[in-house]
């Protein structure tokens, strides 16, 4: 978490080591956490271009396309499809498009279904599996969930007990990992990293199970031949987006993810402020940060004299950090006295993080490649009101999803224009603003948002009926497992 010093230290170590494709890959993940996407993205290209067989940076890479507008799905998606080729040989990817499994048909036996992922802990995924486990019917199906994490924290207590089997990956090979799954009889294998940090996929190309699919933790495709389903939900992934993804879209009829709303969060004691300031504000990222959503965000501030911008993220602690935004903002002719930035330091703890909503009007979903997730969940859940931009792949419409569960359509922008317009009825609309600021909380706790019990049914529907389409194809073909 010491970016600053990080950056420093391996600075000193490229110079050192100049053509180190590790020491590339390194500074560009400093570079990803403090915002620098840009920078992170030319360092990812040179490890590559040193050590073209690093499917780590490969991985990064294709996590740093994803915050990258500039880069089209249809191109994310064919330097997806390479990955794989930088993990396994041709032989190996044959034995995986030939493996076969022996199963039972479903009826009258429970399915065994597998949560892989790096984020059992306290991580913004964890706030959604954990509430999720927490609600799965044990007389339909058993929990199986794989770590692989060494970190254990209260979060990850939790959740070991919450799930059915427990299996720490770590230390183990790839083959060996997906040799264990194989042998633990797995139905449907859940993928919940993607290409992100701790992720596992080369155990899912080597195919662990009849059934693998990708659920929650990534922003794209994964690329691989091997992962069946990319589930989503009616407005994340709708059919003119089906071209983004290698996977067969499996949407959810429901809000993909159910968020559950902490009763440590302080309940919101937001006024309007005295002066007539009103302030607009967002605590994603700064990788979100986009020059499209700067550029938005100031024609917002332009259009609302008495507004100001509060931003507040972990990567606002560098000092060069700060003048690069205020610089970007001034290009714009925005005036720093109209904006605010705080790092995460600002508030020693989650309940205090939660409470620094208090400090929002509005607040500002960015626009194109990556919105808010655990961020709108949250906002939304202070009572702040979240204006988006609905976008052209999932990653930039993840807001949306979220306020068509909740009930207020209206937030949700087609333009830019559009959504200018509604940041500034709504800045000036005092008393609307008042009346829902303390009653979206019990409103979002009654939403589909909210219901864990139901996305929990609607992805064992979704487990099934991928079981029963694989059955359905592969009953009767002879297995290697046999």
């Amino acid at each position: 978490g010491q970016l600053e010093r990080a950056y420093s230290l391996f600075q000193d170590a490229l110079v050192r080591n100049p053509n180190s494709a590790k020491v590339h890959r390194a500074l560009a993940g400093v570079l990803k956490d403090l915002g620098n996407i840009q920078t992170a993205e030319h360092h990812l290209r040179r490890a590559l271009e040193l050590n073209p067989m690093d499917h780590i940076a490969h991985g990064g890479l294709l996590f740093i396309m994803n915050y990258a507008f500039s880069q089209s799905p249809e191109k994310i998606l064919d330097d997806s499809r390479r990955w794989v080729h930088r993990v396994l040989s041709d032989v190996v990817r044959n034995a995986a498009y030939q493996q076969r499994f022996s199963r039972l048909p479903r009826q009258g036996r429970r399915l065994r279904i597998g949560y892989v992922s790096g984020d059992f802990r306290r991580h913004a995924v964890s706030y959604f599996v954990e509430s999720l486990f927490a609600h799965h019917e044990r007389a339909r199906i058993v929990v199986f969930a794989y770590s692989t994490h060494l970190k254990r924290d209260a979060v990850t207590e939790r959740i070991n007990r919450r799930v059915d089997y427990w299996c720490s990956l770590c230390g183990l090979t790839d083959e060996a990992a997906a040799e264990r799954i194989r042998e633990d009889q797995i139905d449907v294998l859940i993928d919940l990293s993607g290409h992100t940090d701790y992720n596992r996929l080369g155990l899912f190309a080597r195919r662990a199970a009849p059934v693998q699919a990708h659920y929650l933790g990534f922003l794209g495709t994964t690329g691989l031949t091997e992962m069946d389903y990319w589930i989503g939900d009616d407005i994340l992934t709708p059919p003119e987006i089906r071209g983004h993804f290698s996977e067969t879209l499996w949407p959810l009829h429901r809000v993909w993810v159910s968020y559950a709303g902490s009763a440590e969060a302080p309940e919101t004691s937001w006024q309007p402020a005295i002066d007539g300031t009103i302030w607009l504000g967002s605590f994603n990222n700064l990788g979100k940060l986009t020059p499209a959503t700067i550029d938005l965000w100031a024609r917002v501030l332009h259009a609302i004299p008495e507004a100001k911008l509060l931003l507040k993220t972990k990567a606002l602690s560098d000092a060069r950090n700060r003048q690069r935004v205020l610089e970007e903002f001034a290009q714009q002719g925005v005036e720093p006295e109209r904006i605010e930035l705080r790092d995460s330091w600002v508030t020693p703890d989650w309940p205090a993080h939660m409470a620094y909503y208090d400090r929002l009007d509005i607040a500002l979903d960015p626009i194109y490649a990556v919105g808010g997730g655990t961020t709108t969940c949250d906002a939304l859940w202070m009572g702040v009101p979240v204006i988006t931009l609905v976008g052209d792949r999932m990653a930039s419409r993840m807001t949306a999803s979220m306020l068509h569960a909740i009930g207020l359509p209206e937030w949700i922008a087609e333009s830019k224009d559009d959504y200018i317009a509604k940041v500034v009825a709504l800045g000036r609309d005092v008393a609307l603003r008042q009346s829902l600021r303390f009653t979206q909380r019990e409103r979002m706790a009654q939403s589909p948002l909210c219901d864990g019990k139901g996305l929990a049914l609607a992805l064992e529907d979704a487990y099934e009926g991928m079981f029963d389409r694989w059955y359905a194809t592969h009953a009767n073909t002879t297995t290697s497992e046999e």
